[in-house]
């Protein structure tokens, strides 16, 4: 019998008449950092937003032993499952203090989301600056924490990430992998979607790649840094 937290079987997505996922099964433990990689296009964002309930899909998706297929997004972050998403996606017009509150919006323990903005705080001291701030003010890095600050704010159990480091510099793009290695010992799972293969593996437990909508291979992070086929591919090897 599977612990999996989330157990993805036969997932397929379809974009009017084009096939975008092929039937994607993989799992997700308690605990871990699973990494999906792959070039762009190869369905890893559409495996994030089908999970998330932002696109409808055919497979079956349990999470928590729970069946997703017709839950509605809203319902799926009160279970434990948040996204953020590609792009960032905050919202431009509000505050940093106004984002990080709708992060929070289906919760109703006061203490305790006060409790999560200041451990947000903590991640993330920029946020606290900026508290009064209208997001589409903020730099990149900025936004990117402030998007993971969001989806903490709905204590997750779960956390899909889906390209963090996306037209960070460098020096930023180390601190939010940081970040994710911290929040993951703090207790939470994640699912990370992520162009930078090699920081990926590197936080990773473990991996799958895929390529055209379907995964072509899988293993732990710290053996796929290495498997000839990733390093030519993803790793900028030979």
């Amino acid at each position: 019998m599977s612990n999996a937290l989330l157990k993805v079987s036969d997932l397929e997505v379809r974009y009017g008449g084009i096939l975008a996922l092929k039937g994607v099964s993989f799992e997700v433990n308690k605990g871990e950092v699973v990494s999906l990689i792959g070039a762009n296009g190869a369905g890893k964002t559409t495996t994030l937003r089908a999970l998330s309930g932002m696109i409808p899909f055919s497979g079956g998706v349990e999470f928590q032993g729970q069946n997703l297929a017709k839950v509605p997004s809203h319902q799926i972050v009160r279970l434990g499952l948040a996204h953020s998403p590609e792009g960032r996606g905050v919202f431009p017009n509000l505050t940093v203090a106004e984002n990080l509150q709708m992060g929070a919006f289906s919760r109703k323990d006061k203490a305790e989301i006060a409790r999560n903005l200041e451990h947000c705080y903590e991640l993330f001291p920029r946020m606290k600056e900026r508290l009064k701030q209208k997001a589409g003010t903020l730099s990149g890095g900025e936004q990117q924490m402030l998007a993971i600050s969001r989806a903490l704010m709905a204590q997750p159990t779960l956390l899909l990430l889906d390209e963090p480091s996306l037209g960070l510099a460098p020096l930023i793009v180390a601190q939010i992998f940081e970040i994710i290695k911290k929040v993951n010992k703090e207790g939470v799972t994640i699912l990370l979607v992520e162009q930078n293969a090699r920081m990926a593996l590197k936080v990773s437990n473990r991996a799958y790649v895929v390529e055209t909508g379907k995964i072509t291979l899988s293993g732990k992070g710290s053996e796929l840094l290495n498997d000839p086929r990733v390093v030519a591919s993803y790793l900028g090897g030979h």
